[in-house]
């Protein structure tokens, strides 16, 4: 077993060069790299930061309109029982955003760049809210029935942009695809990390990875996967409407109550966040540009604003205007960063465990485990009698991030698939592959005892992928999120008829027979 889980981590050791060199380009050519701030920025970050601020600028930022309409909306009775409550759209949408990174994410994020990477977070943030607005509404434009259910998302409306091409969404859709399965292992790993580590937290006593333990995860692992997955998209709502708020209610919760302990250093928190963003700590670089990209990568790869990974659940969504969906996962993005990633920099700040690292060597062997780091700062600021309960809550949490995303994952492959074929059979094969193939593949390798390093390169490459084949698609679909925006904004979100506005969709017209 060894022996062929080696020979695939092998095979994809080609992947980490190309991969770095795709994700750091232009940063890793000698003459830009000495540019003074923009050279710590690579051509990724700047394009999706670029366009969040262009989007902001061409809908009159609509980042203003994100927070009392799209709860109204959220709360609203759902027009009809076709597709799945706008709610349910945001809850799908969230389980994918609020995972693992929110928390080992931002953490790097703060031990590369320093507490000011958090304030260049809420940037990207902000900007990211027009891109989510832009690709959600366009999800919606361009969704399809299917039967009861809606699908749509990136490949749908790449079709319909690109002259109908149906090569092009069904590219799309496989490109898709492949990033949301090779994404599973790596979330397995996560769901076992932290059952692991609240194991070792209530018993005292290492697990092996060849233990009981991590035998019975496995099999209850994929039970659940497949139980909830086969039950189709509404099951997956169902337990994501359910599963997403105790996660986000419990670590959100955990974490006030921690700040409220140590409430004389929240002014120390601001100081850290502004000051170190426009000067950082030596330990940390001490330049503006590394708090600054690490802040903008983290806060962007976080809320997933831009990189069309979201539109399969802002366009399953029954909604009564296209634009409510747009501010919903707009509001998303808010959601995600603003509030949970926020939580952890809290945390991670106040608790400045960098403080007394006198030399480089120290602070590397502090920061090399991001989960490690951040659960020494929740020690750090919670007296030594609870200093337990909290790291088995918090790894809870985490596993709940990770289960959540997982789900994701899959849902969203399911939705995306539905461009190549709406037949049962067909879904039915990708409802396999995710929960019954890529999950027990992630776990064989745990129980192994590898990680296959280098086979998460490929989900690394095929996220960057992703962002070079949406951004595109957003800028030639803006015109018509700009007139779904003109008539939400005139006729107050009432109804829209696209066929008034010089074009045909299937759902957002009188004529539905729209291919």
């Amino acid at each position: 077993m060894n022996t062929i889980f080696n020979f695939i981590n092998q095979f994809f050791a080609f992947l980490a060069p190309i991969t770095d060199a795709v994700w750091d380009f232009p940063t890793n050519i000698a003459w830009y790299k000495h540019i003074p701030i923009l050279g710590q920025f690579s051509f990724p970050v700047l394009l999706l930061m670029g366009v969040g601020i262009y989007f902001t600028i061409r809908t009159r930022f609509i980042q203003r309109h994100s927070f009392a309409p799209a709860i109204k909306i959220m709360l609203a009775r759902q027009p009809s029982k076709q597709g799945v409550s706008a709610i349910g759209s945001f809850m799908l949408g969230l389980a994918m955003r609020a995972g693992p990174g929110n928390i080992v994410g931002i953490t790097g994020a703060i031990s590369i760049g320093g507490p000011g990477a958090l304030f260049w977070m809420w940037v990207a943030a902000f900007f990211g809210m027009a891109s989510a607005f832009t690709e959600s509404v366009l999800a919606q434009l361009f969704k399809e029935k299917k039967g009861d259910e809606f699908v749509g998302g990136l490949p749908f409306y790449g079709k319909r942009l690109l002259g109908n091409n149906h090569f092009v969404g069904f590219f799309l859709s496989c490109v898709f695809i492949t990033y949301a399965l090779f994404n599973i292992p790596a979330q397995t790993f996560n769901v076992f990390s932290a059952i692991g580590a609240i194991a070792q937290a209530t018993t005292g006593h290492h697990y092996s990875h060849q233990s009981t333990l991590y035998y019975t995860i496995a099999v209850i692992l994929v039970i659940a996967c497949a139980f909830i997955i086969f039950g189709g998209i509404r099951r997956v709502v169902a337990y994501s409407d359910v599963l997403v708020p105790i996660k986000a209610v419990i670590f959100i919760g955990i974490s006030i109550i921690i700040i409220l302990i140590n409430f004389p250093l929240i002014p120390y928190f601001f100081r850290e966040v502004i000051v170190g963003a426009f000067a950082p700590h030596a330990i940390f670089g001490g330049a503006i540009g590394t708090a600054l990209a690490q802040g903008v990568k983290r806060g962007l790869m976080s809320n997933e604003a831009g990189q069309g990974t979201i539109t399969m659940a802002a366009a399953i969504a029954n909604n009564r205007h296209p634009c409510e969906q747009g501010l919903v996962q707009s509001f998303g993005v808010f959601f995600d960063t603003m509030v949970i990633c926020t939580m952890t920099g809290f945390i991670v700040i106040m608790a400045h465990v960098w403080t007394g690292s006198v030399d480089g060597m120290m602070w590397e062997s502090v920061r090399a485990s991001k989960i490690t780091l951040y659960l020494t700062s929740v020690h750090t600021l919670v007296p030594s009698s609870v200093a337990t309960i909290i790291e088995i809550i918090m790894c809870a949490c985490y596993g709940l991030f990770a289960f959540t995303t997982l789900l994701g994952m899959i849902s969203f492959a399911e939705i995306s698939a539905n461009f190549i074929s709406k037949k049962y059979s067909f879904i039915l094969i990708i409802r396999i592959l995710g929960s019954l193939v890529f999950v027990p593949f992630g776990i064989l390798t745990i129980l192994a005892g590898l990680e296959l390093g280098n086979l998460w390169y490929i989900s690394d490459l095929m996220n960057i992928v992703m962002v070079y084949l949406n951004i595109p698609l957003l800028l030639l679909g803006l015109p018509f999120v700009l007139k779904a925006l003109a008539d939400y904004r005139k006729n107050k979100g009432v109804s829209f008829d696209s066929e008034q506005y010089g074009f045909m969709t299937e759902c957002w017209n009188e004529k539905k027979d729209v291919k």
